[in-house]
């Protein structure tokens, strides 16, 4: 297996290929990464099966397991979701301020691509895939580390998501599912200032506190939900 270092160079190599993709291009991409998701959507569910199977095992139980399951109904939302992104604007390129100074020279803020991000999340598999398809659109390569409970079935939509990477053209290596889900290897790629241009976490509070502590690359980060409950 490939060092996290390793994983990490082989993103950065492949997010220049993503950041050279028109619009067209990557929404067709990403309609493409959704027919591929269906079409291995048995796959994934046997993948998820011993997912659950295990997390069962382990005592995992409640809400904790539901968010795990995938049946076929939450498979065809996920390539739904891949579809959506497709729609959405293409935000590269896009000039959000312009001003023209005293001295007549223009001056404008672009939004360009940032290179690699890493996502962090816990036993959520459809992150794998929304993710994915967010930074893609962004023009950005993706490290995606998500919970131990959900590796085989983020494994297996990974594998349709390459499926589709490797029809257009660009690197497998644009989504990067870690397999080495220890705490020290997290720490590590938090700390790759030199690969890495930004880490979002997504889960519980200990999970962000933890990211936000050791990591040295920027982070995007939230601690509560903001939840209103009327009575």
């Amino acid at each position: 297996m490939s060092t996290i270092r390793e994983q990490a160079l082989a993103c950065r190599d492949a997010a220049q290929v993503v950041a050279a993709l028109g619009s067209e291009a990557k929404r067709a991409l990403l309609r493409d990464m959704a027919a591929a998701l269906e079409a291995q959507c048995a796959a994934v569910l046997a993948a998820n099966a011993e997912d659950m199977r295990q997390a069962a095992a382990k005592g995992v139980q409640g809400a904790m397991l539901d968010r795990l399951r995938l049946d076929e109904a939450r498979v065809a939302g996920i390539a739904g979701a891949l579809r959506e992104v497709a729609e959405l604007p293409d935000p590269v390129g896009v000039t959000t301020r312009r001003e023209t100074r005293p001295n007549g020279l223009s001056v404008e803020r672009v939004r360009i691509p940032l290179g690699v991000i890493a996502m962090i999340y816990e036993a959520r598999p459809n992150v794998t895939a929304d993710a994915a398809a967010l930074c893609l659109m962004a023009g950005n390569a993706v490290i995606l580390r998500g919970g131990s409970e959900a590796i085989r079935s983020n494994l297996a939509i990974a594998a349709a998501l390459h499926a589709a990477l490797r029809a257009h053209g660009v690197p497998e290596a644009a989504v990067t599912v870690l397999q080495d889900l220890g705490r020290e290897a997290m720490v590590e790629l938090l700390q790759l200032v030199d690969i890495v241009d930004l880490a979002i976490p997504r889960g519980g509070e200990g999970l962000i506190r933890f990211v936000a502590e050791h990591a040295r690359v920027p982070v995007i980060k939230h601690y509560k939900g903001v939840c209103h409950l009327y009575v």
